[in-house]
Formats: C-alpha cells, structure tokens, sequence
C-alpha cells in the first residue's frame, strides 16, 4: 500500500536521536532552544516556541492574543478541526469564510464581504486564523491589509507549510501576522514525532507562550511576586499547561530541518510530475498554484469529476484495493456533529462542500518513485474511466 504521506528518516536522524538519549538532557534540554533557533533563523523571524503539537502551538497564540469567551475567531472550514477548536478552547465564538475552490484556501474577496458585513452588525472577530492549505500560503498581503483596516489580531496556520514561500520570504518570516504555526507530526515535511512551534516577531508573544506552555510557571525573579525563597524556588503566575517539547524530538527536528530545503524540493518534483500526467485531463485537476506562492506540497490534491457522493466513495475504494492510499482532506469542519450542535448546517459554506465532494489527496512524500507515480496516474485514469462507463 502506498500511503498518502510518510516521514522520511535516515541515519543522521537516527544518530542525532541516539546522542540525545545518551546524553543527560531528555526532557527539555539544549536542544528545545537550539531548534527553536534554528528554525527561527530559515524563517527570517525572531522567536520560536517549541510545543508537543501545533494543536497546542494554536492553543497558546489564542492565549497570548488575549481570545476569551467575549471573543470571536474565524477560520477556514477547510482544514482539520484543531483550527476551529484552537478558540473554542478560549471559549470563543467560532466562524468561518468560504474558500476558493481552485485553491483550497480562505477567499479573500468573501473575507472582505464578511468583514463589511461584521463591521456594520458590530460583531467584527478578535482575530483570523486563515490556514494554508495543502503548503500554500494564503493571500496574506491581501489579510494583513484587511486587518489593519478592521482591527483583528492574525494567526497563520502553516501546520502544511513549514519551508513554502510567499511573495520571495519564508512561510513564518510573520511579515503579514501575528503569529505563525507549524506543525511535525510525521505526514507533514518534517517531523520530531509529534510537536509543532509558534514563530513571532513580538518578544511579549514569545514570552506569554513560553510561559504558559509550561505550566504558567516561572523561575525568573522579576516576574516572581515578592522575594525568592532561593535557587530552587518557582512561582506559578498564569494558569498554564505541559505544552512542551522534549530535547530527543528537537534532536530529531533539528536533524530534519537540514533536510527541509531538499525535501521540499523533492515535492515540488513529484507535484510537477502529477500535473504533467494530468495536463490533459478533466477528469481530475490538480489545485492552482498563485505565482507569488512556492508551495511546500504538504498535499498533493486532485478534484475529480464524479457525478454523486457514492461515485467518490467508489472512486476512492478501488484506488485502495489497488494499493494506493488515496484520502480525502478535509470535511468540511461546520459539518462536524460538535460544529452542527453550535448551530452551524450544510449548505453555509457551499464552496468549501463543493470542494469536498470533489477532492481526492494523492500519495506525496520524498521517497516516491516517478514509477510510482505513473502507476498512481493510471490506476485514477482507469478507475474514473469505469465508474464513468459504469454511468453511461
């Protein structure tokens, strides 16, 4: 079976997580700031904050923007749930801006009719959340100017984009956000096991996360209330939570991050390859790429033409049963039971139902083979063509 998304692990990871367990430090250590560094330094920006997931790296960007219960936060409703449920954490009120459909990401153009629309109901959100969607930014130029105009705080949410670019700068340079988020876990374009990091270019925000990642406590005498008790004395000062990194998988994530350039660019080759098997097709089209974006290709993503849900559901068995483990990211998140009880229906955000009846994820990771993915294109070819003649 070839799946849909692997880690790629070779010997100098391996080796870098031997010495860290050999070593005194396995909680956090060195190595938590080292790769915070490091990563920091790709992404042209000035803090990163190592978490156990990007789930809790969201967690904490609400947190350190002030979102509570009076607030509310919009996101896409094309992603996983953990982008919603970020500010539902915060108690916050959660909305969402359709997408556009050639891209998979937050359409600008019905955030901007949202906004006018929010502005006059006074109901404008505390922050947005867009999300880049498959290692594509998003049009942040065009959100950053719009959240200079409404007030509203910005997290990106890079978990598909560590190493994508937009408009020439690394994804996380935070030029046009708040905050930026990425994630690690093992299908993404690398990985430390689990975790994630929050990267930021104000130090306040750096220092609320670090604080609350850990517990909300802290050994340093100036945030203390009254005098140490000594060397050994800690304050808990904020109601925080056990958020962190531990130094093997930041051992194991500064392994990968020297591998970052060559893995993305492994992508991009087998993207390229998937597109010129599909130029002439209408049966299935790749996502578009906008020219001021050098995805990372956390997904590589196809909208097939199938004339009902039980064409797809067929499509994506057999694909199955042939080996290949196709998926399907992401159901929409307003059609999720959780998401439903709120008070959200079908039907809300038609663009991003549109695009879920009609994506299909394909297999891309470095170790695909271009056979590989010949055999990936013709098994789709040959099954459309079935279901198809099957119809007629």
């Amino acid at each position: 079976m070839i799946p849909y998304g692997r880690q790629h692990i070779d010997d100098d990871d391996i080796s870098s997580v031997l010495e860290t367990l050999n070593s005194n430090w396995l909680t956090q250590g060195p190595k938590v700031p080292l790769f915070e560094q490091a990563l920091a330094a790709y992404c042209s920006v000035q803090y990163g904050v190592a978490v156990n997931s990007a789930t809790s790296a969201l967690h904490l960007a609400c947190l350190a923007l002030g979102i509570s219960e009076k607030d509310t936060v919009w996101t896409s409703p094309n992603s996983f749930v953990a982008s919603a449920n970020c500010a539902r954490y915060c108690r916050a009120t959660v909305d969402f801006v359709d997408i556009d459909i050639a891209t998979g990401n937050m359409c600008c153009i019905t955030l901007e009719k949202k906004l006018k629309i929010a502005q006059e109901m006074n109901c404008l959100p505390k922050a947005i959340i867009p999300v880049h969607f498959a290692g594509q930014s998003c049009n942040m130029e065009k959100i950053a100017e719009l959240a200079r105009q409404y007030n509203f705080k910005v997290i990106e949410d890079a978990s598909h984009a560590v190493g994508a670019e937009y408009k020439g700068k690394p994804v996380g340079s935070c030029e046009f956000s708040d905050i930026c988020v990425f994630s690690f876990h093992p299908v993404k374009i690398i990985t430390t096991l689990e975790g994630g990091m929050a990267v930021t270019n104000n130090l306040d925000l750096a220092n609320s996360m670090r604080l609350l990642r850990s517990h909300g406590v802290t050994n340093d005498p100036n945030q203390m209330q009254g005098d140490s008790h000594g060397m050994w004395y800690y304050q808990q000062i904020e109601l925080g939570f056990n958020y962190r990194m531990n130094d093997v998988e930041a051992a194991l994530g500064l392994s990968q991050l020297n591998k970052l350039n060559d893995f993305v660019a492994r992508r991009q080759s087998i993207a390229k390859r998937y597109q010129e098997l599909l130029k002439d097709s209408m049966d299935a089209v790749p996502l578009s790429i906008l020219p001021d974006n050098y995805s990372s290709f956390h997904l590589f993503v196809v909208k097939v033409a199938v004339a009902t849900d039980e064409d797809k559901r067929r499509l994506v068995s057999l694909l199955r049963q042939s080996g290949i483990l196709a998926h399907v990211h992401y159901i929409p998140i307003h059609m999720q039971p959780y998401y439903q009880k709120l008070g959200f229906r079908q039907g809300d955000f038609p663009q991003a139902e549109c695009y879920y009846n009609q994506a299909i994820t394909l297999p891309i990771f470095p170790s695909l083979t271009m056979a590989d993915l010949d055999t990936i294109i013709q098994t789709l070819k040959r099954h459309l063509r079935t279901i198809k003649n099957d119809n007629s």
